[in-house]
């Protein structure tokens, strides 16, 4: 009986280590995974030196998100690690507009500059200094603490900010997705990224619901686990539009070689 017990004690030991281990790991992948997806695009940038084919609204997405989430945290705190998650996001976002920035402006030498002190919003994110960027980010964290602070009595407002903040990072893959079909091809984006965008969120949504987060994060995951999977349709559609055209730009060049050659031979 006592060595029974013993190994059921041992047994009940590891089984919480595990447990235990298994929730740290979850923590951490919390924190950092969301990043993580950006490292293929950020490198194929810097080794490129061309940011064409990523949509730096991506970037404005997850900055407005992600402010909006830690401002909703004091009005209503949820799990310590989905605050740090976005902090890290926000840190993220700022040195790929950095990259995208130093990149363009390495690019475009001799266009015309624009600033964000110029208030046009035709060439809204659209700027030349990495400086402006940062300008519009302090605004908009201004402007939305104020508001947040104005309406803290107020529940709904509260939760109607948490909402917001989880919806707009939803929308995550929109921008990027609206740059494909403009561009009617994925070249230049990053296939990996959205990979890892669509099995970090189809994580993310289960680790929600797990966890009992509040409903704003279970229902946003999974839109924004929709808008991955519309872009990798992109990814797939692109491809073969690209493949089936190109047998129709190969045959008329070898059919004019061929006409040139045996008018050589005549």
């Amino acid at each position: 009986m006592d060595q029974t017990a013993a190994a059921a004690a041992a047994m009940d030991g590891g089984l919480h280590v595990m447990v235990w281990l298994v929730s740290r790991i979850a923590t951490v992948a919390i924190v950092v995974g969301g990043v993580v997806p950006f490292l293929p695009q950020y490198t194929r940038i810097r080794r490129s030196q061309s940011a064409e084919g990523f949509s730096t609204h991506v970037c404005l997405v997850l900055l407005l998100a992600n402010i909006l989430r830690i401002i909703f945290w004091f009005g209503h705190e949820f799990e310590f690690p989905l605050l740090m998650q976005s902090v890290v996001m926000i840190f993220a976002m700022i040195l790929m507009i950095h990259l995208c920035t130093t990149v363009h402006a390495s690019s475009d030498i001799g266009t015309r500059r624009h600033h964000f002190s110029d208030l046009q919003l035709r060439y809204f994110w659209c700027w030349s200094r990495f400086v402006d960027y940062i300008q519009c980010i302090c605004v908009f964290s201004l402007l939305a603490t104020i508001i947040a602070f104005l309406l803290r009595s107020s529940p709904i407002c509260i939760e109607a900010i948490g909402f917001l903040a989880l919806f707009t990072e939803a929308m995550l893959g929109a921008p990027q997705l609206y740059h494909n079909y403009h561009k009617h091809s994925t070249d230049g984006m990053s296939v990996p990224m959205v990979l890892m965008w669509t099995s970090g969120d189809t994580f993310k949504t289960a680790y929600f619901l797990v966890r009992s987060a509040p409903m704003q994060f279970s229902v946003c995951g999974a839109l924004q686990m929709c808008v991955d999977v519309a872009i990798l349709v992109q990814v797939c559609y692109y491809g073969l539009s690209a493949h089936h055209s190109t047998p129709h730009n190969v045959v008329p060049s070898s059919r004019s070689s061929i006409t040139e050659d045996s008018t050589k031979a005549l």
